[in-house]
């Protein structure tokens, strides 16, 4: 039997516009283990962690918990299991060891390090990904994903991004994925990765991101074209070579 990846379907179908669903994903498939996706929406979620007797281990968006988040999988050869994206990986990497591996050559803390950054960063861009991800929710989440993220954020979502200021939001993205350049940018033009042509975490998590904006504004759209021209095409490259491990 195949692991099974709990993951959040979005209107385009096969496709999540999870970031932290999207790491998994990658993962699983630069590892090359097999897997089934199960869609779960986002109401569906809480009821899941309780019919499976899993403890969630993530908080709720104000602190406070616990709170049953995506992704998970199960891993029959175990009977184990895993949410929290970071402990899927982890434990991916010790139960496979044969497999690729995405902390390759003893680099765990300085990629976690760089994942740090990478997250606190990328909050900034919290409004525009936010308004990204809803847009592209199926109907039976829409209201559950509204209630949440509207009572932890204090604005409607319609609010998050007003016409006038998807400019400056772009503009906020760019800067942030700027200073994730200037760090691809030392590994002296060997390959698409940080790394290289070795694929890690790193890479998984900036590659997480940036295709939720392809997934929800569309491969031909202007705003996509905009985001994979910045940094000299970099994450146009970044994502078309990860095109692979979707």
């Amino acid at each position: 039997m195949s692991i099974i990846l709990y993951d959040i379907p979005s209107t385009s179908r096969g496709y999540s516009v999870s970031p932290n669903t999207w790491r998994i994903r990658y993962c699983l498939n630069i590892k090359g283990i097999p897997y089934t996706t199960e869609w779960v929406e986002f109401p569906d979620i809480v009821p899941l962690y309780k019919k499976l007797g899993v403890a969630p281990t993530a908080k709720k968006l104000d602190g406070s918990g616990p709170h049953p988040t995506l992704p998970m999988i199960y891993d029959p050869s175990t009977n184990t299991y895993i949410p929290d994206s970071l402990a899927i990986a982890e434990y991916l990497e010790s139960q496979y060891p044969e497999a690729p591996q995405v902390f390759p050559h003893n680099t765990g803390g300085l990629i976690q390090a760089f994942s740090d950054m990478f997250l606190l960063r990328v909050v900034e861009a919290r409004n525009l990904l936010t308004w990204n991800i809803f847009a592209k929710l199926n109907p039976a989440s829409i209201g559950y994903y509204r209630e949440v993220r509207e009572k932890a954020l204090g604005v409607k979502m319609e609010e998050l991004v007003p016409d006038d200021q998807l400019v400056a939001e772009l503009d906020r993205l760019k800067a942030i994925l700027g200073k994730i350049d200037e760090l691809y940018a030392k590994n002296g033009g060997k390959g698409p990765y940080i790394m290289g042509d070795v694929p890690s975490w790193a890479d998984i998590l900036v590659a997480s991101v940036v295709v939720v904006f392809r997934v929800s504004y569309g491969d031909g759209s202007e705003i996509w074209k905009k985001i994979v021209s910045w940094n000299e095409g970099r994450w146009g490259i970044l994502v078309d070579d990860m095109k692979r491990y979707e």
